[in-house]
């Protein structure tokens, strides 16, 4: 009878840590989903700037309120990081870096835009959560970062 519960208990610690384990192998496959999201978002929000790039001048200049810098180079800046950071994201090189310019640059356009809804407030949210894990967390194994740190600095 001291047997069963036990037996019980261990049946249920060994299905736990298969679990757990399964999800530690999945973080890699997560967080290069990441990557791939904001990136996404990033780069066609880049894209659309360069795309009617007499209307992106005139927004920073009348609509957003970017603060401290010049709207014209807020313009430069925002659409340069917009289409640099996400490619370096996907690639996983610079990844914590990349991810930190792309959490700043969230922050940024969120206190920079006076009439975004709701909706937008949390679309900022949830983008700068991904991001935030994407710094804490690296890019992941399905990374470049990653091959060089095996490649180069594995003794460290």
């Amino acid at each position: 009878m001291s047997d069963q519960p036990s037996g019980f208990i261990n049946n249920i610690a060994a299905l736990y840590l298969f679990l757990t384990r399964w999800v530690d192998k999945s973080q890699v496959i997560l967080l290069f989903l990441f990557r791939l999201y904001m990136a996404k978002i990033f780069f066609l929000a880049g894209l659309t700037k360069v795309k009617s790039w007499d209307t992106t001048l005139m927004l920073f200049e009348y609509e957003y309120e970017v603060p401290i810098i010049p709207f014209d180079i807020a313009a430069y800046l925002s659409t340069f990081a917009e289409l640099l950071f996400p490619v370096l994201l996907v690639l996983g090189l610079a990844g914590r870096f990349s991810a930190v310019a792309l959490f700043i640059l969230n922050i940024v356009a969120a206190i920079s835009y006076p009439d975004i809804s709701p909706g937008g407030v949390n679309d900022h949210y949830f983008w700068g959560t991904m991001l935030g894990i994407l710094v804490f967390y690296g890019p992941g194994k399905l990374s470049i970062d990653a091959w060089i740190q095996k490649r180069f600095f594995a003794a460290l």
